[in-house]
């Protein structure tokens, strides 16, 4: 059976997904430090892996880790972790190279591509030359195009991940995607994840998504065994 959708795991949403993330397509997840982002991108490989297909993980910011990988997939562990590629560049460099080589990463077989995080590597070149700041913002972007080409023509999903800055509006504070137009131009769908008085639960938004007209939220719960629908009855 063709893949289509990769579950996040997550009942609600998933339902606001349409099933989950969509093959074919860029999905963002961008959100401060401890919003589980990393978490949410590694069950979307484990439920990958779940229906056969393979995910390449990029772990531009070393956050991956394989004992959480292995709280997740449980008893599948040995067979989940045999069908994730983890790929660790060192620099921006080493970025660029990865993506532009990507088509001969993912053979047959691939149903994932996650980037994590996708502007960490990006930022640390920015600070060091803040003279090229155009120049890779451009590259950022023909980074992006290209995922999205790979994406569509490869029948696969790629997921990115990105740090956030802060926003001022008035005397209004928000925070946004780093890179934030183009992260934003190119992906189909946008979740922001976001902190909440307990530092156990998180408010998922889907702010973009394909048929879906406004913003719809929902909670997870953070636990050992990775994110879960959260409901205030179960608590």
């Amino acid at each position: 059976m063709l893949l289509q959708k990769i579950p996040t795991g997550c009942r609600k949403l998933d339902e606001i997904l349409g099933g989950g993330i969509t093959v074919g397509e860029i999905s963002l997840i961008y959100g401060e430090a401890e919003t589980a982002k990393t978490t949410l991108a590694m069950q979307c490989a484990v439920n990958c892996a779940r229906k056969g297909y393979k995910t390449l993980f990029v772990d531009c910011d070393g956050t991956f880790s394989a004992r959480r990988l292995s709280q997740m997939a449980l008893a599948d562990f040995e067979k989940i972790a045999e069908l994730v590629t983890l790929a660790r560049p060192k620099n921006f460099k080493e970025q660029t190279f990865l993506t532009d080589q990507l088509t001969n990463y993912v053979a047959k077989g691939f149903g994932l591509v996650v980037f994590d995080t996708i502007t960490y590597l990006y930022r640390l070149e920015v600070s060091e030359k803040p003279g090229k700041t155009f120049e890779l913002n451009r590259e950022l972007n023909r980074h992006m195009a290209w995922l999205a080409q790979v994406a569509k023509t490869h029948k696969i999903a790629v997921l990115v991940v990105s740090q956030v800055r802060s926003v001022f509006e008035d005397a209004y504070v928000d925070v946004e995607p780093v890179a934030t137009r183009v992260l934003k131009f190119w992906a189909d769908t946008i979740i922001a994840m976001k902190p909440t008085e307990n530092p156990k639960v998180v408010k998922a938004t889907v702010e973009k998504k394909l048929g879906v007209a406004n913003p719809f939220y929902c909670y997870l719960k953070i636990d050992r065994a990775g994110l879960s629908e959260y409901s205030a009855s179960t608590t």
